[in-house]
């Protein structure tokens, strides 16, 4: 077997003393409440006197309750390292958790460390923790970032037994995905291991690092594509696995078994899903082929991507129903009430029931029945042929006043409302940016999976920053506009849908100056704007004024926070 580059890995170390990360009994320094991360590298001290030689600076000293900027109060030190030390803080201006590196300004590797920081912070990816300040004051440099504590991290995960078919394909989906953004942009992670990968309690896979862990430890690597591929894959072996790709045990896994080699995931375990077990081959080095032989390696995370999009789809497993107990009728019901209860276990006998009537008085009771029987029979045949012979007299009558009547109901009932046809349409902004002007085509798609959506807002749920936020829809020439229908993404408290008319399509008409013909607030996913009288205009404004708080949207890369998506619109008249 080719020797196989443990850059982008770590493999625990099971001799000499233990590194100060465990005897801190640290957590991540990333932001996952109650996960403590290991730096359990056989390499890492190889990683901590790389080219720049070994940090001979001492940590400053900083305890709990010290502040930074007179802005992050530190709480815990999770992580204190070959100079450096990470933190769990509180941001008092925001009133909310974030993770803190801090290391000295004269640090060997303070310079790489606030420029791999700056980077990151540039890409602005929320698949990944993002960095949210990067500063060097008072001889001290430090990197503040994201603190997600509803994220679990992929170690915590796999302790419990290897992931489901579905959760790894998406991991390794959504990771290669964003890792083959990251690399578009020059930036590369470099320590890409089950510490680094995290899953939101929405399901969403985020990745932590982003360049700032391996700068802190002073990794680099002459291939960073090939790195970054090899790490995913290990990845995706532990997921599938729960076995670590390699010799040693690492992240509470096991690893394979000495002089066997790298052998596919579906020999390790059974029941592996084939075209995964193939594509973590694929990732991994392996001589540049997969154990089949018939498959080139991936050497970049695009690469990656390319080949998860030539394999069939796999779907999320169906929901599980578990069937209701049998219905129990109580004794009551039953009919004993005041009676003791049968014992347990025994068969109650059924009653016969009574036998036929065969007395002589019985014979002459069933002749009399019968004889009524028939009376009533005839009886009833006689006035039902009445009946008929009565309405024959009156049908031609009848039939041509209801005739009439009809015809005149006809005339009272309204014609039914039709969708107009959308021949364009542009956002509309009052004030500040705008929001996703390039997505409102997909409001009148006729997809309700596709669609336009607003920023996140702190405050709301009224719109406080700007009046409003909507698009101005174009239909082509002057219709009689009646009503308005919207599919929304997000329910709750509350939205506001406004209906102006309005007279070209750009942002240039102020509000003051159009026409309002409705407005509806709703607390669910439709709404519908109704004109009380219909009016005649090409263009139609659709205005939110108020949208619903919902948490992060991992399939739009929406944060939390009070928002509303339009999916499809229907403009009736």
């Amino acid at each position: 077997m080719a020797e196989r580059s443990t850059a982008a890995v770590d493999v625990a170390d099971n001799s000499g003393e233990q590194p100060l990360t465990a005897q801190a009994d640290q957590s991540t320094a990333d932001g996952v409440a109650q996960n403590r991360e290991r730096d359990t590298d056989s390499d890492e001290a190889q990683e901590n006197i790389g080219a720049d030689g070994p940090a001979k600076t001492s940590p400053p000293e900083l305890h709990s309750g010290d502040k930074l900027a007179r802005r992050y109060r530190l709480e815990e030190c999770v992580t204190r390292l070959d100079g450096f030390s990470s933190w769990r803080a509180v941001d008092e201006k925001l009133r909310r958790a974030v993770g803190v590196h801090i290391l000295p300004a004269d640090h060997v590797r303070a310079r790489s460390v606030l420029a791999a920081a700056r980077s990151s912070a540039l890409l602005g990816d929320p698949r990944f923790v993002q960095v949210l300040d990067a500063v060097e004051e008072n001889d001290v440099v430090y990197v503040v970032h994201e603190w997600l504590p509803d994220a679990t991290e992929l170690t915590a995960l796999l302790a419990a037994g290897p992931l489901e078919v579905y959760d790894a394909y998406q991991m390794v989906s959504q990771i290669s995905a964003a890792m083959a953004a990251a690399h578009r942009e020059g930036l590369a992670h470099l320590r890409l291991n089950p510490n680094a990968v995290l899953r939101t309690s929405t399901g969403q896979w985020r990745i932590r690092g982003l360049a700032v862990n391996a700068a802190l430890r002073g990794i680099s690597s002459d291939s960073p594509q090939r790195t970054d591929t090899e790490s995913i894959g290990a990845l995706l072996y532990a997921a599938l696995t729960q076995r670590w790709p390699y010799e040693s045990d690492a992240y509470g896994m096991s690893g394979l078994p000495k002089d066997i080699g790298l052998i596919p995931p579906d020999q390790v375990r059974a029941g592996v899903h084939r075209g995964l077990s193939e594509l973590a081959m694929r990732a991994l080095v392996n001589d540049g082929a997969t154990a089949s032989r018939h498959e080139s390696a991936c050497t970049t995370p695009e690469e990656l991507v390319k080949a998860i999009g030539e394999m069939p789809r796999i779907r999320p497993p169906e929901p599980a129903f578990t069937t209701p107990p049998e219905y129990q009728r109580t004794t009551y019901q039953q009919g004993t009430y005041g009676r003791p209860a049968p014992h347990p276990g025994v068969t109650q006998p059924v009653p016969a029931p009574p036998p036929p009537l065969q007395s002589r008085t019985g014979k002459a009771l069933k002749w009399a029945v019968s004889a009524l029987l028939i009376a009533a029979l005839g009886l009833g045949s006689w006035q039902l042929a009445d009946a008929l012979l009565e309405q024959d007299k009156q049908s031609d009558d009848t039939n041509q006043t209801q005739t009439t009547d009809t015809d005149d109901k006809n005339e009272d009932k309204p014609a039914p409302l039709k969708p107009i046809g959308i021949k364009g349409a542009q956002e509309y902004v009052a004030g500040g940016d705008a929001q996703h002007p390039n997505d409102v085509s997909l409001t009148y798609d006729d997809s309700t999976t596709t669609g336009w959506r607003t920023n996140s807002y702190t405050d709301g749920p009224a719109i406080v920053i700007k009046p409003g936020v909507g698009i101005v829809y174009d239909l082509g020439s002057e219709q009689e506009v009646s009503a308005a229908t919207l599919a929304l993404r997000y329910g709750g408290d509350h939205t506001t849908v406004k209906l102006y008319a309005t007279d070209s399509l750009g942002s240039s008409t102020p509000l003051s100056s159009m026409k309002q013909l409705g407005e509806t607030t709703t607390s669910n996913t439709s709404a519908k704007v109704t004109v009380d009288k219909p009016v005649k205009s090409r263009y139609v404004l659709v205005w939110l004024t108020a949208m619903p708080y919902s948490g992060q949207d991992s399939v739009n890369y929406s944060q939390p926070g009070y928002k509303q998506a339009i999916t499809d619109i229907k403009i009736l008249g």
